[in-house]
């Protein structure tokens, strides 16, 4: 079983497409096949059904696959631990990050980062923290910088960097933006704009609505939080954005007795070595750490 062989088996069965694990992988579609091919032969077992497009795991192929992740993650994690001896600073960084994070929270770090580490190269991949969760999980990111869960299992650790105070926004000539304070029912009453369904922020309001018995009508959904507040911004609905990003196209609404917040900070796994590039990261991260309230 040769590591271009298995890359090519868990890109197919990531993406359900031999040309997207192409594209992932920068081969062309025919080289993929050729490598699935090889490894079919040399296991002698079918690794994937082609039924037209679609292209899905056999039950070989689903056995195979936990187990790829592991072999892949104990070279990758041998890799390290000998690079490390060495005490540089250098090698690749593959960092995940939010959108949100990766513009509002990380650039300062990374500037002082990259001179002070100008050997290392770093592989940033801009992700919903859903997704980074996964890249941690099986090895395809060293570092998360996220919007954290309220709950992280083991073996993901979670390390808090910043509180996320969290606004209620209108636009300024929206309905709700014309009284000097609203329930949440109040609230409630007009349509909104939220993360996805999925998404950690979307949880977090949602359960502040389910508490008091309510339910948010929420009209359109969209990870993306600069979205989010352009949709705002035009009045045709109110949401919840990190207070960070508000200015004059958007006003914070004040609901008496609420404040909601989230975490953002990074994650890691602890059953893999982490670089030495990483670990400096993570000190620059921990350096940043906010002080907590006195």
């Amino acid at each position: 079983m040769d590591l271009a062989s298995l890359n090519a088996f868990i890109a197919v069965a990531e993406t359900g497409s031999f040309s997207e694990a192409g594209e992932r992988l920068h081969l062309t579609q025919p080289a993929v096949s050729k490598r699935i091919a090889a490894l079919e032969q040399q296991l002698q077992v079918r690794l994937f059904d082609r039924l037209g497009r679609e292209v899905r795991l056999t039950e070989a192929g689903r056995a195979l696959l936990p187990r790829a992740y592991r072999i892949l993650s104990v070279l990758e994690d041998t890799r390290r631990a000998l690079n490390n001896l060495n005490g540089d600073v250098s090698g690749r960084l593959t960092l995940a990050t939010s959108h949100h994070i990766g513009l509002h929270r990380l650039p300062p770090l990374l500037r002082a980062f990259t001179r002070a580490y100008p050997q290392v190269a770093l592989d940033i991949r801009f992700l919903d923290s859903e997704v980074a969760y996964e890249e941690i999980l099986h090895g395809r990111a060293e570092l998360a910088v996220i919007t954290l869960a309220p709950e992280t299992a083991p073996p993901v650790r979670a390390v808090k960097v910043w509180d996320d105070p969290l606004d209620f926004v209108a636009a300024p000539e929206h309905p709700l933006a014309r009284n000097a304070q609203v329930s949440l029912a109040d609230v409630a009453r007009h349509p909104a704009v939220f993360p996805g369904g999925n998404t950690f922020t979307h949880h977090i309001v949602r359960r502040l609505f389910e508490r008091e018995g309510l339910a948010p009508g929420i009209a359109m959904s969209t990870n993306y939080l600069e979205t989010i507040k352009m949709m705002v911004s035009i009045g045709i609905a109110w949401s919840v954005l990190p207070r960070t990003m508000l200015d004059d196209q958007v006003k914070s609404l004040t609901l008496p007795g609420i404040h909601l917040s989230r975490q953002l900070g990074y994650i890691l796994h602890t059953e893999r070595t982490l670089s030495n590039a990483a670990r400096a990261f993570m000190a620059l991260l921990d350096g940043a750490r906010e002080a907590p309230a006195s």
